[in-house]
């Protein structure tokens, strides 16, 4: 295994990882604190747009044009478009309302059965299979132009991934009341980003035409910007009200601006973009 691979590797096990850490908010304290998850969604948002539009997308039609980089940002959609409509992402069940009897927790252990079947179909069908593979392609492809994008890939989808791990973790812990299972199925479903760096690195070309190589960056973008717009902001918006919401995308959007550029200047030449 050759050292982009390992590089690659490393950093998609940051960002699958971050499961572990949605777990753990749930196993710590029972009910999460849903309007703090939407801030922070809406801030890797910001960080995912950033990268998007401002980076990929901008490098590759100033590479291949403004018609063909296009083409390739559009593929991008599609695909992911196409991997949600097959495995729809999952979301944290029971939101925040609570009716005057009890809690959240109480309303869950109503539907005992369907919400364990829930959390076990999202931890391994939607995390541990289809839905996160594309954020290890992504990963890995990033890394190949360059360690500064595949390092603020690694930042972004980690941040993404941790309400991901509360959705795998919450409903397997108030179905079964177990919170070595919840933790161990929200650890589990961030293992298909590692696992998506694998299986492209050995099926991806070692020595790729550079314009392909924009292009597949350029796809990546559009990935990145579906992601974004179909189940990053929404889930910001739910939870943490419009306003601090989109506060936090442009405090994302800040962010990843600064950090595009410090790692620039401060990355050897062969690493950057």
């Amino acid at each position: 295994m050759d050292a982009q691979v390992l590089v690659a590797l490393a950093l998609s096990l940051v960002g699958g990882l971050s499961t572990s850490i949605g777990g753990l908010l749930v196993i710590l304290s029972n009910t999460p604190n849903l309007k703090m998850i939407g801030s922070l969604q809406g801030f890797a948002a910001g960080l995912m747009m950033s990268m998007s539009f401002f980076d990929l997308a901008h490098n590759a039609m100033n590479s291949l044009g403004f018609f063909r980089g296009n083409i390739w940002f559009f593929v991008g959609v599609l695909f992911f478009g196409s991997v949600i409509n097959v495995i729809p992402e999952p979301s944290v069940p029971g939101t925040c309302k609570e009716d005057g009897d009890g809690s959240v927790k109480d309303m869950i252990r109503k539907h005992h059965r369907q919400v364990l079947f829930s959390g076990i179909v999202t931890a391994v069908v939607a995390g541990i299979t289809v839905h996160n593979f594309p954020e290890g392609m992504a990963v890995f492809i990033g890394t190949t132009k360059g360690l500064r994008i595949g390092i603020t890939f690694a930042m972004a989808i980690a941040l993404h991934n941790i309400p991901e791990g509360v959705a795998v973790a919450l409903p397997v812990y108030y179905a079964t009341e177990s919170k070595w299972q919840a933790f161990k199925l929200a650890a589990l479903s961030g293992f298909a980003e590692p696992l998506g760096v694998i299986i492209i690195a050995y099926l991806f070309p070692r020595s790729l035409n550079p314009e392909i190589l924009e292009g597949l960056l350029g796809s990546v973008a559009g990935v990145m910007a579906f992601l974004t717009l179909h189940e990053m902001l929404p889930i910001a918006f739910e939870y943490a009200g419009h306003k601090q919401a989109v506060q936090a995308v442009f405090l994302g959007m800040a962010f990843m601006s600064a950090s595009l550029y410090f790692l620039d200047i401060s990355l050897p030449k062969e690493m950057r973009l």
